[in-house]
């Protein structure tokens, strides 16, 4: 194939998004989806060094191998590869990851988004690409790596102390905490007999 036959590579996360989009970019552009996430912390370990600044060790998903190796043939003879993934915090990280499993340059304008699936939303981005925003990638893994912790670590504590039905994470262990003072507050409270009292005064000075 030559270099000008070569078609833009559009990944989004969609399936049913894919279609839609690329009628609307037209010849030049293939339109692909990843499934969303291709790459997460592994199942069978914590997949998180602690010793080491708590660096995440990512791992292709089950299931995720044959969409990974179509995504890097597509991108191999694409001339250019967009990453357009939900315009979230998720998003940016999936287009992080599928970036580093296709090893695109991490420098380059490559992230596009937008809101809504028009002619005029898409073609917009297509002329505005950016860099991925690394800071919306580490507060995403920041959140990833805090519910891995919280899982793996306190859930077989309390499979231990109370049933191995129960399990800890990073949002619910807190919603029960403040559940828990609320209701101890509850039973605490002593009731107390009180009166209104009422009265009509007439001033006879």
């Amino acid at each position: 194939m030559k270099k000008n036959d070569k078609k833009n590579l559009v990944i989004v996360e969609s399936p049913a998004k894919a279609k839609t989009i690329e009628k609307i970019l037209g010849n030049n552009f293939l339109v692909t989806a990843s499934f969303g996430h291709i790459r997460d912390l592994p199942k069978s370990t914590l997949g998180v060094d602690i010793e080491n600044n708590f660096t995440p060790n990512y791992s292709t998903i089950r299931g995720k191998g044959e969409i990974t190796k179509n995504l890097k043939a597509l991108a191999k003879k694409a001339e250019k590869v967009y990453l357009a993934s939900d315009p979230d915090r998720e998003g940016e990280a999936i287009a992080w990851h599928i970036a580093h499993t296709l090893k695109l340059d991490e420098n380059e304008n490559n992230r596009i988004e937008f809101n809504e699936i028009t002619a005029s939303a898409i073609k917009d981005a297509i002329k505005h690409p950016r860099k991925i925003d690394i800071n919306k990638v580490n507060a995403q893994q920041a959140r990833r790596i805090l519910d891995r912790l919280v899982g793996y670590e306190v859930s077989p504590l309390l499979w231990k102390a109370i049933s191995s039905n129960t399990s800890a994470g990073r949002v619910q262990s807190v919603a029960l905490k403040l559940i828990c003072e609320l209701e101890d507050e509850i039973k605490a409270f002593i009731p107390e007999k009180y009166w209104d009292i009422n009265g009509e005064f007439q001033d006879k000075i």
